[in-house]
């Protein structure tokens, strides 16, 4: 057994193990749409969440590993949205979850996206914070009230947890516009 060390990527780099599995469980959310949409509450639904929801982790520790990239900070949130807000689309064609909780995480999902890349060009990055974090485990966790067979006949627990995952995300959001705004304050000022 080898002591070297992993490889070691720059940030500028785009073919680094965790950028492939972060491809992968990007173009995998059509994949665990499609099994929610087929199996519903089920089994093999909670099996493919729940092997989605770790190579997030694991794409993190290969990241750390191995080290972060621009592109990897790009990609990265972009899969966690694909997955949840997939399921939550597909939750509400279904009829099983309200569009207005999905409307709202999607609007800021994607309005925060736009957020980060518009600040990202002009030279400032706002870099996911723990609530971030917890918002995606708590969105999670509501697609899966939904999902898990003996869940799955709960409206007032399901009701409970996609509000709770719509209160931290909207939350979130906040936060990331007050560090954007520090942050493009503190660029403004340094610039001679």
């Amino acid at each position: 057994m080898s002591d070297a060390a992993p490889p070691s990527y720059g940030p500028s780099a785009l073919a680094t193990p965790a950028n492939a599995l972060t491809a992968a469980r990007l173009l995998a959310a059509p994949v665990f749409v499609g099994i929610v949409l087929s199996e519903g509450a089920s089994w093999v639904t909670v099996a493919a969440g729940v092997v989605f929801a770790s190579s997030d982790g694991l794409d993190g520790w290969l990241a750390r590993r191995h080290g972060t990239t621009r592109s990897g900070a790009f990609l990265d949130p972009l899969a966690d949205k694909a997955l949840v807000l997939g399921a939550f689309f597909a939750l509400g064609v279904q009829g099983r979850m309200p569009w207005v909780p999905i409307g709202l995480i999607a609007a800021r999902e994607v309005g925060m996206s736009a957020y980060r890349s518009w600040a990202g060009r002009r030279g400032v990055s706002v870099p996911a914070r723990r609530l971030a974090k917890l918002k995606t485990l708590v969105q999670e966790l509501a697609i899966a009230t939904y999902l898990v067979p003996p869940l799955a006949g709960h409206p007032t627990l399901q009701l409970a947890a996609v509000w709770a995952a719509v209160a931290l995300t909207l939350a979130s959001g906040a936060q990331y516009l007050w560090d954007g705004r520090l942050a493009l304050g503190a660029a403004g000022s340094s610039r001679p």
